[in-house]
């Protein structure tokens, strides 16, 4: 019986892991963007050729206020907790009680749902905490011009943990000389965090902050189960939008010509990402 060589091992060893790639990811994936193509519904059985029309359609409609509030939220949603969580770990590795790290990370460990709904009772426009609290009656989640922030505060209370952890680690790989060296120059705290702080943490702050506006860019549980992309479409993101018009409005064709168009962007994300990590 003939031996196999190290590299048809090596494809053996590889076969499950491709078998499944192409079964669960590549295949669906190429199905999808093929069905963008046609007049489809998940209601009437066969689908008519239909060329660009589906991309055409959403260029000349919803496509631009949609990637308007998935802009918006993705932007929002990592640039605050970005800065909350930057602050946190400076005063966490500046002397701070451990065991801060513990209470800060509790909004992480919750299911995005479960704090989508803790914030749905808060934002409540009848008995929400909120309104108790300021003595109003303002509908956070029913109104255009406050949904979007509600929706961007939830998302931020539920992420700053894992940018503070993150930012954290790389602050306390940075050697205490360097600050010492710049305090005996006469550097105040200021002048220690541009000149020292900053260039350390220059490359693992871009790389968190990217990762954080990828996951946001894509993001769907908090949106839907808050506003469900209202009210009159002021916080319909790519996810709600393809969600919506797949399931709620059964039409197929148009969902993964949206599809198609948010994955272009997500990998315009991903080629940024990679070239962040590599350099």
């Amino acid at each position: 019986m003939r031996k196999l060589t190290n590299g048809q091992f090596a494809w053996l060893l590889m076969a499950p892991g491709v078998a499944l790639f192409l079964a669960i990811i590549a295949y669906p994936l190429l199905s999808a963007l093929v069905t963008g193509f046609f007049e489809q519904s998940l209601v009437r059985p066969g689908r008519t050729f239909v060329g660009l029309a589906n991309f055409a359609d959403l260029l000349g409609g919803d496509f631009w206020p949609v990637l308007r509030n998935t802009l918006v939220f993705t932007i929002g949603a990592s640039v605050i907790p970005f800065v909350l969580g930057y602050i946190l770990a400076l005063a966490l590795n500046s002397g701070l009680p451990g065991w801060l790290r513990g209470v800060f990370l509790f909004p992480w460990v919750i299911p995005a749902v479960v704090v989508s709904f803790l914030w749905l009772w808060i934002f409540n426009a009848n008995y929400g905490v909120l309104n108790g609290l300021l003595g109003a009656e303002i509908s956070w989640l029913g109104q255009p011009g406050t949904a979007m922030a509600a929706v961007i505060v939830t998302k931020t209370w539920a992420s700053f943990p894992w940018m503070m952890v993150m930012l954290l680690a790389g602050l306390q790989t940075m050697p205490k000389e360097l600050h010492e060296a710049a305090s005996v120059d006469g550097a105040g705290t200021i002048r220690r965090f541009r000149s020292v702080t900053v260039p350390h943490m220059k490359g693992i702050a871009g790389i968190v902050f990217l990762l954080e506006f990828i996951w946001n860019f894509q993001h769907f549980d908090t949106i839907y189960v808050l506003t469900g992309g209202g009210p009159a479409g002021a916080t319909k993101t790519f996810a709600v939008a393809v969600y919506d018009t797949a399931f709620k409005g059964f039409d197929l064709g148009h969902a993964t010509a949206l599809g198609g168009l948010w994955m272009v962007l997500l990998l315009v994300l991903m080629v940024f990402y990679l070239r962040k990590e590599a350099s």
